[in-house]
């Protein structure tokens, strides 16, 4: 598996999305736990949550339990796999409940607490706030972040949902420490390319998140942008492969890190960092 860094540590260049594993529609846990699973041998090392990945109505850290359970059942070394989580967003109670914001930092440092015992661990290894609160000043929120990050609590820090003037703010406000930043990207969902071009220039991991359109539109790729069709056919790969494949040429910085909730979706992800595309295969994809 080919490897890209976030911070200092080394990753495979592609990472495995934990939320399709965890929220309305997922599978049983059996078949995520085979997921996740089938991943490692594949050769990824990131994987990625958040304490808010659940059912609306259900606790708190679904996904986070069920990727502490699956590494700790598998049969070979974990110790080099970074499960990076975040904080700041969250679901209500109720059922069918909404996503909502919630950056104040006393709120951060009590999520990243409940992180620590859902995962098991003595330091989180990558945490990151997760979206803007519009009630808390953005420099409050990741003022928690990086005190978290002076008392060991986390070892490495990023944010998420952040434009290029929050990624400089808190670059700023972490002492130059910032290491990651989690946008939504994909063929569909472009607007976060300034996003990504700013990380490649700072040299900070960009993990674009539903990096194949999300749950609706990974399996409809191929036929709504018909060009990573074309390209696929000419390989003989799928158009995810393609897709994970053309974020990978945007820059050194980028890592996509797709949902997925089967195991063979996630190994066919995973061959995307040996698929070589053409200059011109690039720019058709580029103009889709």
């Amino acid at each position: 598996m080919k490897t890209r860094t976030i911070g200092d540590t080394t990753v495979s260049a592609i990472g495995l999305g934990g939320m399709p594993m965890s929220i309305e529609g997922r599978p049983d846990e059996a078949r995520s736990i085979a997921t996740i699973h089938a991943a490692l041998d594949a050769g990824i090392t990131l994987i990625d949550t958040a304490d808010a990945y659940r059912i609306a109505g259900e606790a708190d850290s679904h996904n986070e339990l069920l990727i502490a359970k699956a590494l700790q059942s598998y049969g070979g070394d974990t110790s080099h796999v970074l499960v990076a989580t975040k904080g700041g967003h969250h679901r209500t109670k109720a059922q069918e409940g909404p996503w909502e914001q919630n950056g104040h930092p006393d709120y951060l440092r009590l999520a990243a607490e409940a992180s620590l015992t859902a995962l098991g661990v003595e330091t989180l290894g990558l945490y990151q706030f997760h979206r803007p609160d519009p009630e808390v000043d953005y420099a409050d929120s990741v003022g928690a972040i990086r005190d978290l990050l002076d008392e060991g609590k986390i070892r490495m820090a990023g944010i998420s949902n952040a434009n290029p003037e929050q990624i400089r703010l808190a670059q700023e406000i972490l002492g130059g420490r910032l290491v990651s930043v989690q946008n939504q990207f994909s063929p569909k969902f472009r607007s976060s390319e300034p996003e990504l071009e700013l990380c490649n220039e700072l040299g900070i991991a960009f993990l674009p998140w539903s990096p194949l359109g999300g749950i609706g539109g990974a399996s409809s790729l191929g036929t709504h942008f018909e060009a990573f069709q074309t390209v696929a056919d000419a390989h003989g790969v799928s158009p995810q492969q393609v897709c994970l494949a053309w974020e990978l040429s945007k820059g050194p910085a980028v890592i996509p890190i797709p949902g997925a909730s089967r195991p063979e979706s996630i190994i066919d992800s995973a061959k995307a960092v040996d698929l070589e595309l053409t200059a011109d295969e690039i720019a058709a994809l580029d103009a889709a």
